[in-house]
Parts: structure tokens; C-alpha cells; sequence
């Protein structure tokens, strides 16, 4: 046996054959931490949580067949080369050798997502799907002040602002929002896009505060992944409503930094061959030739983007403005401020909100709760069903019985159960019978009274006046008989349109066991009559 022979070692099996540590998979892959995150954020490699750890319980593990589709990955051989190229330039650099720095940038290796992007998401739908993480990525990253030393550049946050008004403006445009909510971390907003519903947050315009426990560049990885998934998707987008892409924007408007608005106008006139579904229509219809004013102290964009999705015209106090606020088309003008300069009697002073719950009630809601210096009501989230919640706030019932009235709608009263009001036609048929019973009870009394009257008048009438008087009563009981059978037939017509529950058809028969009573008692009047008459014959033979 050879002196430096070694036996072959003892096969792996089980967690250790399929599990390897980071940094053996580092140490495999032959690349730096930093890039071996990158290639599993773009790669979509996790780590694993194996029962059994064979290294110990401080080691991150990942499957062994995830690592060996990544030594394959042509990322990997593009990640390799800007290694390569880093140590020549940094190389020239120390030489001070200017030329042969100029010559190595020349030549500087640059890589696509493009394949990552169609591996992660095979479909358009799919992606739509995946939309929510990048879409509140973007829109962070919009409202973040650019950082050298976190490598945050300028020309990634314009890049961002770019791409998350260029979605508003498609969102706005094709009437696709759904829902919005105002919350302490931002606003929550919801659209329906393809069928797929799509969630994201917005940053609030202020300033914001940039922690430093947070690792910026895992977040820069993962915003480079969602740049370029939003790219496509928006670009899809435009195309489905033949637009070009990317936009072309006004630069006077570009330069007021009302980009959102020229990107409404941009996609104004675009063509949608998508057929409307009923809640885009409705959607589409809610401020509907209204025109609202935003005050400067109130925040443009959200306001912008909401009011025009759902079908109103807005403008603003600032440049770039469609109209100044002095027009006499303004309906409403938003403001957040306890007084105004000037005010104009011919439109409504409401405050942010009104909007917002408007948009979620899909209702016009009145406008005295949220009027200028008002304690506001209760900004209630469309995200959550109070009826699998178990609560129903008082506010929330107050909406129900405003879209109750739009709708032209009954509802019972507060404190009363749904099973005392089936329906509202229900409702309309308890009417129509309590009416007719009572149509029918006070021509039973009528009756009796004439039939009183006219036992005690006849002894003082002649057989002439009589026999007059017994005809001007039979062509009177005749004519109320024709009115009540043809008023009873309308009912019936309106009671057979309308669907009765089993305590309406209780109502129904007592009303018919009604009118058989009245039949009998008028029965009973014409028998005595003709007794009457039959006794005036004898007595005058």
C-alpha cells in the first residue's frame, strides 16, 4: 500500500448528504458573502431549517441541490467577472496609470435579470401575484433622501419615483383602485389588476428618519429585483392599452414636479380594449363630473391619484395648476386647516378624509361630519370584515344606511333583527294589506250605519221616496262595489310582484277571511231589504 494512500471516506447519508452550511456553499461556489446573497435573492434560495443540524445548531443551512443549480447559473459567471474586473482597475488605479484605468472601464462587465425574472414568474399573472413586496419596495424607496454612504445614489431614487408614478398613472387611468386606508406607517392602497388583487404601502411626504440597524444593502438587492419585475409589468400594461413605453412627459410639468399629473395626461386618451366590469363602472362613476381644489397644506399626490381613479377633475394651489381657485365649476376644495383666507359660498370646505371614505363606502357621503374645524368620524379600514370580526362599529352601520338610501333601499331600525324585515318588498306588502283591512273594516261600519238609518226612517217614507231611495242606494252599493273589486285587483297585481314571507301570507289570508266577513254581513243586509220590500207590498194590498 502507497504511503500517502488514503482510504476513501464514509458516504454521506440522510441530513448531511442533502444539507450543506453557508459556508461550505461559499467556500463551494468560490464567492464572497455578500455576492452568494445576491445570487439567492435573485435566485429565490432560502435557507432550511433541517430537524437534525449535523454541524450545529449556529449554522445557516441550504438544500444541496438549491446550491448546485447555482454553480450552474450564468449570474454566477457575470458576478466572477466584475470580481475580476475590480482587481484590474483597482490594480491601474495604484499604478496611477490613467490610460490603462480608461482602458479596463471600457470593458466593464454588466448582467440582466431577465432570465431570473422568467424563471421566478413563467406567467403575467404570476408576476401580478408576486406585485405587493416590490410595489411598497419602490415606493419606499421614492420618498427615501439620497445617501452616499449606504450607497443610496440620486439616480436610483428618480428611477423609483419613476416607476411608482408611472403605475399610479395606469391605475388611475383604467379605474383599477379599490380601497385606500390612512394608517400611521403610510397609506394602504388596493387595485384589482387582471383580476389579481394587489396591495401596497405609501410612505407619508414627510421627512424621513433612516435607521441604522437596517442592512442596506440586502434592500438594495432586493429593490434591483424589483425594479426590474415593475418594468415589465408596466411595460405589459401600457402596451394592453396601446400606450408607449417608457412615457414622454411634459417638461414644464416635469419640472412644477407635477409628474403625476403628466402622466395622467399622458395616458388620458389611451384606449382600453378590456370591456369595464360592473365595479370599474361604479368606480369609474362615483365623482363623476365633480370637480375638486386641493389646498397647499394637504397631500397633492395621494389626493391626485385617488380623486382622478374614481372619475373626478383636480387641481391644485401651486404652479402647473389645469385651473386656478377662482373657478366656478369647483365642487368641493380640500383643506386641513382650521381658517381660510376667502371662502366661496358656491362650494364645500371638507377635510382629506371625506375623500378616502367616500372611495371606500362607494357612496357620495355627506359632507357636515367632515367640514373645516370638525371632530372627524371614526376612518373606518375597508380591510377588515366587522362581520367576521364580531364588531360592527356605530359608524360602520351609519355607511350601511347612507348606501341603503343611494340605493333606495329600507332597513330596519337600529336594535331590530332581520327577522322582523325579510325584505323591503315584504315591507310593501304588509303596507298593502294593513290598508285594505283597513279599507275594509270602515266600509263594514258604513254599512251597518246606513243599514241602522234606514230601519228607522220607514215608517216616515212614502212607497215612491222609498222605492227612489232604494234605488239610489243600490246604484251607490253597486258603484263602491266596482271601485272596492278594482282597487282589491291593483293590490292583487302589486302583491303578486313582490315575494312574501310565511308571517306576510298570515297577513294575507286574514285579510281574505276579512272580505268573506263583509260579503256575509252585505248578504245579510239584501235579505233583509227584500223582507222589508215584501212587507211594503202587503201592506199597501
Amino acid at each position: 500500500m502507497p504511503k500517502h494512500y488514503r482510504p476513501p471516506g464514509k458516504k454521506k447519508e440522510g441530513n448531511a448528504a442533502r444539507y450543506i452550511t453557508r459556508s461550505q456553499a461559499v467556500k463551494d461556489l468560490q464567492v464572497s458573502l455578500s455576492v452568494f446573497r445576491k445570487l439567492c435573492i435573485f435566485k429565490k434560495v432560502f435557507p432550511r431549517d433541517p430537524k437534525k443540524k449535523v454541524k450545529g445548531n449556529h449554522h445557516t443551512y441550504y438544500h444541496m441541490k438549491d446550491i448546485l443549480g447555482l454553480k450552474h447559473e450564468p449570474l454566477l459567471v457575470k458576478f466572477r467577472e466584475a470580481r475580476t474586473y475590480e482587481k484590474k482597475k483597482k490594480k491601474a488605479m495604484s499604478k496611477k496609470n490613467k490610460d490603462l484605468v480608461e482602458r479596463v472601464s471600457t470593458h466593464k462587465p454588466s448582467y440582466t435579470l431577465d432570465r431570473p425574472i422568467l424563471e421566478r414568474y413563467p406567467t403575467f399573472i404570476d408576476a401580478l401575484r408576486d406585485l405587493d413586496d416590490g410595489l411598497t419596495m419602490v415606493h419606499l424607496f421614492a420618498a427615501l433622501p439620497a445617501i452616499e454612504r449606504e450607497n443610496i445614489q440620486v439616480e436610483r431614487i428618480h428611477k423609483c419615483r419613476g416607476l411608482s408614478l408611472e403605475w399610479q398613472a395606469y391605475v388611475s387611468r383604467t379605474h383599477k383602485l379599490r380601497k385606500a386606508f390612512i394608517s400611521v406607517k403610510g397609506i394602504y392602497y388596493q387595485a384589482e389588476v387582471e383580476g389579481q388583487k394587489i396591495t401596497w404601502l405609501t410612505p407619508h411626504a414627510l421627512q424621513q428618519v433612516m435607521p441604522q440597524d437596517v442592512d442596506y444593502k440586502i434592500m438594495l438587492t432586493f429593490l434591483e429585483l424589483y425594479e426590474n419585475l415593475l418594468g415589465f409589468v408596466i411595460f405589459k400594461l401600457y402596451n394592453s392599452i396601446n400606450l408607449k413605453y417608457p412615457p414622454i412627459l411634459d417638461p414644464r410639468l416635469k419640472a412644477s414636479a407635477s409628474d403625476l399629473y403628466a402622466l395622467t395626461r399622458y395616458v388620458e386618451n389611451a384606449a382600453n380594449e378590456n370591456e369595464d366590469d360592473e365595479e370599474t363602472r361604479a368606480c369609474k362613476t362615483l365623482f363623476k363630473d365633480m370637480t375638486f381644489f386641493l389646498s397647499r397644506e394637504v397631500p397633492r399626490e395621494s389626493l391626485l391619484f385617488v380623486i382622478t381613479a374614481f372619475g373626478g377633475v383636480v387641481s391644485w394651489e401651486g404652479d402647473g395648476a389645469p385651473f386656478e381657485e377662482s373657478n366656478q365649476s369647483i365642487n368641493y376644495q380640500i383643506v386641513d386647516r382650521p381658517t381660510q383666507s376667502h371662502r366661496f359660498i358656491s362650494r364645500d370646505y371638507i377635510q382629506p378624509q371625506w375623500v378616502f371614505d367616500c372611495i371606500n363606502a362607494r357612496i357620495i357621503l355627506p359632507t357636515q361630519d367632515y367640514i373645516v374645524g370638525k371632530v372627524l368620524p371614526p376612518h373606518l379600514s375597508p380591510f377588515v370584515d366587522n362581520e367576521a370580526e364580531g364588531y360592527v362599529p356605530e359608524y360602520a352601520e351609519t355607511i350601511k344606511r347612507h348606501q341603503a338610501a343611494a340605493r333606495k333601499e329600507i332597513l330596519p331600525m337600529p336594535g331590530g333583527e332581520q327577522d322582523d324585515l325579510d325584505n323591503a318588498q315584504n315591507l310593501l306588502a304588509e303596507g298593502i294589506i294593513k290598508r285594505k283591512m283597513a279599507m275594509l273594516q270602515e266600509e263594514y261600519h258604513q254599512e251597518l250605519k246606513k243599514e241602522l238609518e234606514g230601519t228607522t226612517q220607514h215608517t216616515h217614507t212614502t212607497p215612491k221616496e222609498s222605492k227612489k231611495k232604494k234605488k239610489n242606494v243600490d246604484d251607490e252599493e253597486t258603484e263602491d262595489d266596482d271601485q272596492n273589486l278594482q282597487q282589491f285587483a291593483d293590490d292583487n297585481d302589486n302583491m303578486s310582484k313582490v315575494a312574501m314571507s310565511r308571517k306576510k301570507r298570515r297577513l294575507y289570508e286574514a285579510m281574505k277571511i276579512s272580505q268573506e266577513r263583509k260579503k256575509a254581513s252585505v248578504d245579510t243586509l239584501n235579505t233583509r231589504k227584500k223582507n222589508i220590500q215584501n212587507s211594503k207590498k202587503t201592506t199597501s194590498e
